[in-house]
């Protein structure tokens, strides 16, 4: 089994023990978090040095806008919240379509420049303000579901013309429910019928329209589909419903097993659970250096050809690895 594992890394530089992380088969990507950033200067040594250890992986990070920017400042542009495009479309849709997609370029096209290949967005969530994670950060367009499709359609698009790959999250939605899946496990207790008509909705236009090329799982379970497990651990939401009902192609990423609403056992029990249920690439952070190495070692899980052939799909999607570059963008739009 190969490229299973998104992994993280400690510090501004990587250390030995991570290098030897990094060179493991089970290892298919890094993501950075803001304890990884000084500046840009920094941060395009600390990819070229992933790089240059495994040219065949990819680097993420979660740089939505708002709050959730790992890298802000020392050389970034400060990007809004998903929100701010969604209270936009309320005044007049054409702007606000138009500065989702004019910031989702901005902000790759910063990424790329830093040899960064990949943006875990957009959230594809409903705006509420029950939610702490979600809705109270400002994270989601709309509370209107037909909307946050319509906007992100227009973030995708931004995405997909500078040279970078889309990922839906939180499916099946994590924006109508009290409780943040890293330090709690929150429930959505809608009926089937409230939660296709609402939360799965933006999901589903998006991939009718072919615009999603990855969907990143939730931690958060749903009784009225399956009362057991969540989404992230449920075949039935991301075989079939994702997969079978929706036909969606593209790759499922788990959210993060370290999460408190991923946590139903140890760690290799939730990675093949996560497997199982349907996720072709697993986040995994915040262990210690040894622990993961040896984690890593002394645990094997059986992968798919399919899912293979998904993860290779996904790395061609994005500009290092298709070799197409990126559209210019003007460095004026204001907001």
């Amino acid at each position: 089994m190969s490229n299973l594992f998104i992994i993280d890394l400690e510090g501004t530089q990587m250390s030995a023990i991570e290098e030897q992380i990094l060179n493991h088969p089970q290892v298919g990507a890094v993501i950075l978090f803001t304890r990884n950033f000084q500046d840009k200067e920094q941060l395009k040594q600390l990819t070229a040095s992933i790089h240059d250890i495994r040219s065949d992986i990819f680097i993420a990070v979660d740089q939505e806008g708002g709050v959730i920017q790992r890298f802000q400042r020392h050389g970034f542009f400060p990007a809004p919240a998903l929100k701010v495009f969604g209270d936009a479309y309320d005044l007049n849709p054409a702007t606000g379509i138009a500065l989702a997609k004019q910031y989702a370029q901005k902000i790759c096209e910063e990424l790329l420049e830093c040899g960064i290949d990949l943006n875990f967005a957009p959230v594809l969530d409903l705006q509420d303000e029950r939610s702490t994670i979600i809705g109270q950060l400002g994270r989601a367009f709309h509370a209107d579901p037909t909307v946050v499709g319509i906007l992100s359609d227009a973030f995708i698009e931004g995405m997909h013309e500078a040279g970078m790959p889309s990922v839906g999250k939180h499916f099946p939605g994590h924006g109508r429910c009290e409780g943040d899946s890293h330090i709690a496990y929150p429930v959505n207790h809608d009926s089937v019928t409230q939660l296709r008509q609402l939360d799965v909705k933006p999901f589903c236009d998006l991939i009718e329209n072919h615009r999603l090329d990855a969907v990143m799982a939730a931690h958060v379970l749903y009784p009225a589909v399956d009362s057991e497990n969540p989404a992230g651990y449920s075949t039935i939401w991301l075989k079939n419903i994702l997969r079978g009902e929706l036909d969606f192609e593209g790759l499922v990423m788990s959210d993060c097993l370290s999460m408190k609403g991923a946590d139903i056992g140890d760690m290799p029990t939730r990675a093949k659970r996560s497997v199982e249920a349907g996720c072709d690439m697993l986040i995994l952070c915040n262990e210690k250096r040894d622990v993961l190495l040896n984690f890593l070692n002394t645990n094997a899980f059986k992968q798919s050809p399919a899912s293979e052939q998904r993860i290779d799909a996904f790395k061609h999607c994005m500009r290092r690895f298709s070799g197409s570059a990126p559209v210019s963008l003007s460095r004026s739009v204001v907001f």
